[in-house]
């Protein structure tokens, strides 16, 4: 049994941030692949939920009249990997998302929810803050885009005001165009584990495939929150494509990563493994963009 005091369904958004002022202490329920878990846990136990399951406007992929590539929030992982759009401008997110947990989790759980829960291992939050993602809310005063990178406040703690909801995530053309990526998870298991580490590289070649123009890589739980490796991306910037641009730009990650001992993992196993899995996922950004090594 599940220890709630009440539920709440919403049909739109704007009965949703209704319901989210007139419930301030509400929870947001999608999916439920997390906080139904928390509340058999104990950890959510008697709260109340509001679902926006049903608001169907927050489903499904599009490009705007921009090019830009709009996911709904409540997007599930499979949707996600399967998309066309996906397939063909950011094909790499579909990856990430591809290894959350089991099909049924993936068949459930939405891209809103693995963000809005901000925890740093979140599969797809690596590959957002590696794209310039801009996330999407809504609530009493209209529409707030938020960077990805200001989203994330602390461990566990996203920039959700009162009365707001998660209405989608955003990636702008320039973020995507002419980018090519890869992401590795690094886990004691390949399936139905929490990443030790996730790691997610793209890249933006010269014309005539021989350098680099834009590098970008961002990590999960290297950090308390999701987080870009600067330092490493300003390395790569205009190097030729041999293996000094691969050796500098993975030990330069050190400069930007703060993980930490857990019972996953100790801190200096994690640095070792964020360094490896950048050098193999810029590799692999390398090849997919066209480029050969010297």
């Amino acid at each position: 049994m599940y220890d709630i005091k009440a539920i709440y369904e919403a049909h739109s958004v704007s009965e949703a941030v209704a319901l989210r002022q007139a419930h301030p202490e509400a929870d947001i329920i999608a999916g439920g692949s997390d906080v139904l878990v928390q509340i058999r846990e104990g950890r959510r136990a008697g709260k109340e939920l509001i679902s926006i399951y049903l608001i169907d406007q927050l489903r499904g992929i599009s490009l705007d009249q921009m090019d830009n590539i709009r996911i709904g929030s409540l997007t599930c992982f499979t949707d996600i990997t399967r998309n066309h759009i996906i397939q063909r401008y950011i094909n790499v997110l579909g990856e990430a998302v591809d290894q959350v947990g089991g099909p049924q989790i993936r068949n459930i759980g939405t891209i809103g929810g693995n963000t809005c829960n901000g925890v740093t291992s979140a599969d797809s939050a690596s590959t957002l803050f590696a794209w310039d993602a801009i996330v999407e809310l809504t609530g009493p005063e209209g529409v707030r885009r938020v960077p990805i990178q200001d989203f994330y406040l602390r461990a566990g703690k996203v920039d959700v005001r009162p009365g707001e909801l998660q209405t989608a995530i955003l990636i702008p053309r320039e973020s995507y165009e002419n980018c090519h990526g890869h992401y590795i998870k690094y886990a004691m298991r390949n399936a139905m584990d929490i990443a030790t580490l996730g790691c997610s590289v793209n890249v933006s070649l010269s014309k005539d495939r021989k350098t680099i123009d834009r590098a970008r890589i961002a990590y999960g739980v290297a950090g308390p929150i999701p987080l870009r490796a600067k330092t490493a991306e300003a390395f790569a910037r205009g190097r030729e494509l041999n293996e000094d641009l691969i050796e500098g730009f993975a030990q330069a990650v050190l400069d930007d990563i703060h993980p930490r001992d857990s019972w996953r993992a100790a801190k200096d196993f994690r640095e070792h493994i964020a360094v490896e899995c950048a050098r193999r996922a810029l590799r692999e950004s390398i090849r997919l963009a066209g480029g050969e090594l010297v």
